[in-house]
């Protein structure tokens, strides 16, 4: 049964301990709010006294308040107490910093009006903390008459004040609420403060208890009972002062112990820094051996040098004055032919514009040719169309003369019968005024007459009839005929207008045919001219082909005489063709013309080059090409 028992226990004992822990932990955090609790109603009743005491000092001296006022000094230091309660502590390189500057700095951005005291503030060149800062802010505020306004504007915004405040700070508590209210009461009074001769920086906030206990003593015997819980206030605000003191006293020794560290630190780096200092002084003392040992090696290369540079430069006199004399002929060349090629360039830059010109004055002729020829093609249509016209009018005039005859040849008949009607009508009305004269005389006859004669007179009515229609119908066909011959005579006009306009153009056309003769004289003329041009232009590059040969000749000349470096016998330790080391019976030989460093074999050849008049040695690859360069120059 025991061994059965027995791996049960500790079990048992570590449930009871996770609960007791937790008990305990539960119990530390009720203790901790109750205590928060304490302070902010002794922190609030603290407030309404050195409110209270404030107002009725002020009242009864007077309401203007100087920075020497004992109550003010203590409600200042009362409110410093309630604005740092439950401060987050910010952690910087030198320790945890709480101030309460931070918060004020808020209603700067909520309300513009505050940005004046925030500038002032700032300016105070005194200010050195932000405790002072925050100090000199309420001053300010105070004799404006907006402390209360300014402090509401920051509880109305708690989500910012969280950034500074604990959740169960004063500021966040409804007791903040509470003194903001009794700050109202502060409006009545005047305060005129300097901050210019204080020290805000350095005061030391302890809040003077004889004000208020001289007060709870004088007054009457009604009030005792008020006055003992004021004392129990006081005494519980005495006892948060205790702990507050204890607490900066926490944070003082902190911070000692932290500058003890980073002096143990510098202490460690600076014997370290000594420690560096002196491997490096060694390190030292050895690099100037090697300095001394390396300046004596370089003393005695500089020596052997200096007699190869000897050597090398009576050398080079000889040879330089020979390259000089060639040198100054060859400048002389360059200038001559310098002068040549500008003229040359000159005279083709002209050529290239008479070529140009000529060939713009070409396309011109050509484009006035073609168009004078199209012109030609147009205006021989039209002439072959006007011919075409002229026949057909001639055909309609020949027509209409002949229609013309025959017409005159019918209205001359029609004349006739009408001059024969006219005489039978005239021969009726004889007859008619006969019969009238004789009817007179036979009315009786006249009536048988009648009725003999009425068909013969309805017969004759009728063929006057007729003979008016046919009058009517000859005298519109003779309207007709003059219309027909009015509009004959004006197409002849016409036709007469436009052959004066074709025999106009004609004329044109003959000039025209001049002009082209003239033109094409001309095109050959300056087809001529542009041959010979052309051939100028051939013999020109033929010149300019050979003084770019030359030019080339001279700047090779030039890079033989600048370009190559002489090289020195101490920097070559192989031969550059082949790679073999130099010895004893290998031996260095210069290059005249790279001036770089061969073996006898690889430099074995002789060639006559410009800065020398005699055939000196030349290495393989100059070798070869000299030759290549000689047999591409040679004609």
């Amino acid at each position: 049964m025991h061994a059965r028992q027995l791996p049960s226990s500790p079990k048992i004992a570590s449930i009871s301990i996770a609960t007791f822990a937790r008990d305990h932990d539960v119990r530390s955090c009720s203790a901790v709010k109750c205590h928060t609790m304490e302070e902010r109603s002794n922190l609030m009743n603290m407030m309404k006294l050195s409110i209270k005491v404030l107002i009725q000092s002020a009242l009864s001296l007077g309401r203007t308040l100087d920075s020497d006022f004992p109550p003010l000094q203590q409600f200042f230091v009362v409110m410093e107490h309630c604005l740092k309660h439950g401060l987050k502590a910010k952690k910087s390189f030198i320790g945890q910093n709480k101030s309460f500057f931070g918060p004020l700095e808020l209603v700067e951005k909520l309300c513009p009006e505050a940005s004046d005291i925030a500038t002032s503030v700032k300016n105070l060149p005194e200010l050195k903390t932000a405790v002072g800062r925050g100090r000199a802010w309420l001053y300010l505020a105070l004799m404006q008459k907006k402390l209360a306004d300014y402090l509401k504007l920051l509880l109305d915004h708690k989500p910012l004040l969280s950034e500074f405040y604990e959740p169960d700070a004063l500021m966040m508590e409804e007791e903040g609420a509470v003194i903001v209210g009794l700050l109202v009461g502060l409006n009545v009074l005047d305060a005129n403060l300097c901050l210019k001769g204080e020290d805000l920086d350095s005061q030391v906030g302890v809040i003077d208890f004889s004000l208020y206990l001289k007060d709870i003593q004088n007054s009457d015997d009604s009030k005792q009972d008020a006055g003992i819980t004021a004392v129990l206030d006081q005494k519980h605000y005495v006892e948060e002062l205790n702990r507050h003191l204890s607490c900066t006293v926490g944070d003082l020794q902190s911070k000692i112990d932290c500058l003890e560290k980073t002096n143990s630190k510098l202490q460690e780096e600076l014997a370290a820094a000594t420690d560096r200092i002196g491997s490096l002084q060694e390190e030292q003392q050895q690099l100037k051996h090697q300095n001394e040992l390396i300046r004596e090696r370089s003393e005695k290369s500089v020596e052997v040098t200096i007699q190869d540079t000897k050597i090398e430069l009576d050398t080079y006199k000889q040879s330089r004055q020979g390259l000089d004399e060639m040198y100054s002929d060859v400048w002389k060349q360059l200038k001559e032919e310098k002068k040549i090629r500008m003229e040359l360039e000159k005279e083709l830059e002209l050529q290239i514009g008479m070529k140009t010109e000529m060939e713009i004055a070409m396309k011109l002729l050509e484009k006035d040719t073609h168009e004078k020829q199209d012109t030609l093609v147009a205006l021989r249509q039209q002439l072959e169309e006007v011919k075409a016209i002229n026949l057909q009018m001639f055909h309609k005039s020949q027509n209409s003369e002949s229609s013309l005859q025959q017409k005159k040849e019918t209205i001359s008949s029609f004349e006739g019968k009408t001059n024969q009607m006219m005489s039978t009508m005239k021969q009726m009305e004889e007859r008619l005024q006969h019969a009238e004269q004789a009817r007179q005389v036979a009315e009786g006859k006249n009536n048988k007459m009648k009725q003999e004669f009425g068909g013969r007179i309805e017969t004759l009515q009728q063929q006057l009839s007729q003979l008016d229609n046919q009058c009517s119908i000859l005298e519109k066909e003779l309207k007709s005929e003059k219309e027909q011959r009015q509009t004959l005579q004006r197409e002849l006009h016409q036709e007469k207008d436009t052959t004066s306009l074709l025999k106009t153009e004609l004329q044109q056309m003959e000039g025209l045919k001049k002009e082209l003769r003239k033109l094409q004289d001309e095109k050959q003329q300056l087809e001529k001219v542009c041959e010979e041009q052309e051939q100028a232009l051939q013999e020109m590059g033929l010149h300019l082909s050979q003084s770019k040969l030359k030019m080339e000749d001279i700047k090779e000349v030039n890079k033989a005489l600048k370009g190559h470096t002489w090289l020195k016998d101490d920097e070559a330790t192989h031969c550059k063709q082949c790679e073999k080391e130099f010895s004893i019976s290998r031996r260095k030989h210069h290059c005249r013309n790279c001036g770089d460093i061969f073996c006898n074999t690889c430099s074995s050849n002789e060639l006559a080059l410009p800065s020398y008049p005699k055939p000196v040695r030349v290495c393989d690859t100059c070798h070869t090409l000299l030759l290549q360069r000689c047999s591409s120059t040679a004609p």
